[in-house]
């Protein structure tokens, strides 16, 4: 008989069962071994006599006989289920971690398409905060922010003004006060270069240290009155219009000494002994007193307005631009919280992953055990007890009824044992293996 064999399988046994269905097949397989073991060594000694003790027609004998013992198996029908329940209790095992598996995928798969939903969310969060920080410029007040259109362009063109009045300004005073207080006038000079002289910061400093730093210092008291009548004007009461007025006074005196000094020191250069002495009326009547006067107060007063106009257009532009920058960091925020949603989906990506693997491995163990239940188990001990007894027949058959050469029969027999220990290696029929599982060809 011919069996086409597709896969072969060595597994060793766990099959100790109890029960009364155990009892029962081990009952009566017990009762059929001696019959079958005498069967198997009355046949082996029978094959052997018709062979003459070729070792070579035991190897085909032996094929025959295991295929006759695979015959044999096949038809225990109670014997087979009993080898097979620990493969039938391992498969619905399978089947339900598959369930379980099953479900945590989908699970995974759920937790995964939320946290797209979040990332998608945020990244439109994203593009409209970008998108209101270039609009905030333009339309300010389409986000509710009470600043001017235009504020960042009045306030650079504000600033370009301002520091040319400023450097004029230091320039006017720096002269003017070395003029005022240090400087020694002489006949040979010019009116305008006693009033105003380009070297006074050079002499002032080769004068002494106190004259330098006074002259360098002094123009900064100017812009600190400035900023003081712009921090004034914050407020709008009549405390505070008290304080700029006074502020106001208070700059015009100066302006006012500085000039009645020069003015005295040009007086007194001129004056013969006809002259009245200087005085606040006299001054009153010079055009150089009021001209020192108004190039230096009436320009304060428009540097004091320019600086307050581009410090409020600067107020005006940082309402937007904190409005900005409060979006930068919501934008920030969100980016952070993609990070974390990317870094959490990947875990979960990991698991999903995993958890695919695994049911692929219990589907394909599920698929093994289905083919092993489908399959035939032969038990190869068993096996091997049986094939050693028709061995054993063969060989009684070489010992009592062969007549050749003692040294012949002991070459043949030694050949007959090697052919048996191949044939039942071939077929797995080892001291190690308790069953083996034959998945015939469809």
């Amino acid at each position: 008989m011919t069996i086409q064999i597709k896969n072969l399988f060595r597994l060793k046994s766990n099959t100790n069962f109890d029960g009364e269905n155990s009892e029962a097949i081990n009952s009566k397989v017990g009762e059929n071994d001696e019959s079958r073991k005498r069967t198997y060594h009355e046949t082996g000694f029978r094959d052997g006599s018709r062979n003459i003790g070729s070792q070579y027609a035991l190897k085909i004998c032996l094929n025959a006989i295991y295929a006759k013992f695979q015959n044999e198996e096949k038809e225990f029908i109670e014997k087979q289920k009993h080898i097979k329940e620990p493969y039938f209790v391992e498969q619905k095992n399978k089947e339900t971690e598959v369930k379980a598996l099953t479900v945590s995928k989908e699970n995974k798969e759920e937790q995964i398409t939320q946290l797209d939903v979040k990332i998608r969310d945020i990244k439109d969060q994203i593009e409209t905060l970008k998108f209101e920080m270039n609009d905030l410029v333009r339309d300010p007040e389409k986000y509710y922010i009470n600043a001017k259109k235009g504020a960042s362009t009045k306030f650079w063109i504000g600033l370009f003004i301002l520091i040319p009045i400023s450097l004029y300004l230091f320039t006017f005073y720096v002269s003017t006060s070395y003029s005022a207080f240090f400087k020694v006038f002489d006949l040979d000079s010019n009116i305008m270069m006693n009033v105003l002289d380009p070297k006074a910061y050079e002499k002032a400093w080769s004068d002494g240290a106190l004259e330098g730093a006074f002259v360098t210092l002094i123009p900064f008291v100017f812009i600190g009155l400035g900023y003081l009548i712009h921090m004034f004007s914050e407020n709008k009461n009549i405390s505070s219009y008290i304080k700029i007025g006074i502020l106001f006074l208070t700059t015009f005196i100066f302006d006012a000494i500085l000039a009645y000094q020069i003015e005295e020191k040009i007086y007194e250069l001129n004056k013969t002994f006809d002259s009245k002495p200087f005085d606040l009326p006299i001054a009153f009547t010079k055009i150089q007193f009021w001209g020192i006067i108004f190039a230096g107060f009436v320009v304060y007063i428009i540097w004091g307005l320019v600086f307050d106009f581009i410090m409020k257009e600067n107020k005006e532009k940082d309402k937007i631009k904190h409005e900005q920058q409060l979006r930068k960091k919501d934008i920030q925020i969100h980016q952070e919280r993609i990070s974390d949603l990317e870094e959490n989906k990947n875990s979960i990506m990991k698991d999903l992953n995993s958890i695919k693997e695994l049911i692929a491995k219990a589907y394909g163990r599920i698929t093994e055990l289905q083919r092993i239940i489908d399959a035939v188990i032969i038990p190869t001990k068993e096996y091997v007890l049986y094939a050693s007894e028709y061995l054993q027949g063969w060989i009684t058959f070489i010992h009592e009824k062969l007549f050749v050469a003692k040294t012949e029969k002991e070459n043949l027999v030694r050949e007959c044992i090697e052919a048996y220990n191949i044939h039942c290696e071939s077929v797995g029929a080892t001291h190690d293996t308790q069953n083996s599982i034959y998945l015939s060809a469809v």
